[in-house]
């Protein structure tokens, strides 16, 4: 597979992989596309559209009739208006049924939230070229007069354009996306918005908590710290999971066999085999794709370490759904305790001061 024909492969299969977490269907989705509504199309979304237009049309339609109730420079101007709201109640429609018929037919939840980001961008640039035709008939005379009233405040607006820049940076590229857990400098948590401006995580962990349960705050960014921060994403849509460990410390004359043999049992007790079975298909398909040399187990490993005291660390590695990681591993040592405690003259934990 040469590098080109790598990427392509990549990018089919992460997009797949977006729009379903059964990993059994992604080779079938990005073989073959598979369409449908992912949301409710609701059916009169045009009827707020079409009122709209119909009074604009009666407005017109009295103002030819009864011109004369209006003074000729306010007639000039509702005549001006008039189209210009025409203009403005079709680009609303126009983009409403884009959203309805297009976008809401997306199965990924993150490309949907992109892609209406971007619409309502336009709308908002759109609308505002109409507006501003209908207020200055004299383009030239608003260009200037617009350029001498914004050249002091560009210089203050610096750092937020730099951060719709981030923006559009963000979806190009996808750093990140909505839904993923990502640590961004400091802050680390699963992102909820991604605004023009900013970035919204709801925290995960943090100065009160040591697990990665959700502390309850948010936490803001500006988007344009993307360009100078390192991104760690934990939910690659490829492969969703990360390598977790759980540690104990051991005597050297505890039966080491025994130990490992317990310990790799009870975690795959634990996972499950759907979840093994599932991570065996996801390194199926990263050997697909350029980045099929990742040593993937899909089931746990035991190791002994010597430490930097007079004990081993048995460790047991295994992976995990990085949202679940913390619940899996209290579990998990709740589990391994009571095995491994439960053979005393077969394992050796330090007691009192001898650790």
């Amino acid at each position: 597979m040469n590098e080109e024909a790598g990427k392509r492969e990549l990018e089919k299969l992460e997009k797949a992989a977006e729009q379903t977490s059964e990993p059994q269907e992604i080779q079938q989705r990005a073989d073959q596309s598979k369409n449908g509504p992912a949301e409710k199309i609701p059916p009169f979304w045009f009827v707020p559209y079409l009122a709209a237009a119909g009074v604009l049309g009666g407005g017109l339609l009295l103002l030819d009739w009864k011109e004369s109730l209006f003074r000729p420079s306010l007639a000039e101007r509702i005549h001006r208006y008039l189209p210009g709201g025409f203009g403005v109640v079709g680009v609303l429609a126009i983009a409403r049924g884009i959203e309805v018929y297009a976008i809401a037919r997306l199965h990924s939840a993150a490309s949907r939230f992109n892609l209406r980001r971007i619409l309502r961008l336009a709308v908002v640039l759109v609308v505002t070229f109409i507006v501003v035709s209908v207020l200055f008939v004299n383009w030239y005379a608003a260009v200037v007069s617009l350029g001498l009233i914004s050249l002091i405040p560009g210089f203050a607006l610096q750092t937020p354009i730099s951060s719709f820049i981030g923006w559009v940076y963000i979806l190009l590229r996808a750093p990140y996306r909505v839904g993923d857990r990502i640590q961004i400098g400091e802050a680390r948590g699963d992102v909820i918005d991604v605004s023009y401006l900013d970035t919204t995580l709801w925290e995960i962990g943090g100065r009160h908590l040591s697990t990665d349960h959700p502390s309850g705050r948010l936490i803001k960014f500006p988007n344009t710290n993307v360009f100078s921060t390192p991104v760690y994403n934990y939910s690659w849509p490829l492969f969703p999971y990360i390598w977790n460990e759980v540690k104990f410390h051991v005597a050297y004359g505890s039966d080491l066999e025994f130990v490992a043999a317990t310990m790799q049992k009870i975690t795959e007790e634990e996972l499950g085999e759907l979840m093994m079975e599932k991570v065996k298909v996801f390194r199926e398909l990263l050997a697909r794709t350029p980045v099929n040399d990742l040593d993937v187990n899909e089931r746990p490993s035991v190791i002994f370490r010597v430490s930097d005291n007079t004990w081993l660390e048995a460790i047991v590695r295994y992976l995990v759904y990085p949202k679940e990681s913390g619940q899996v591993k209290s579990r998990l040592t709740r589990k391994l305790l009571a095995a491994l405690n439960a053979q005393p003259d077969r394992v050796l934990f330090p007691k009192g001061d001898n650790r």
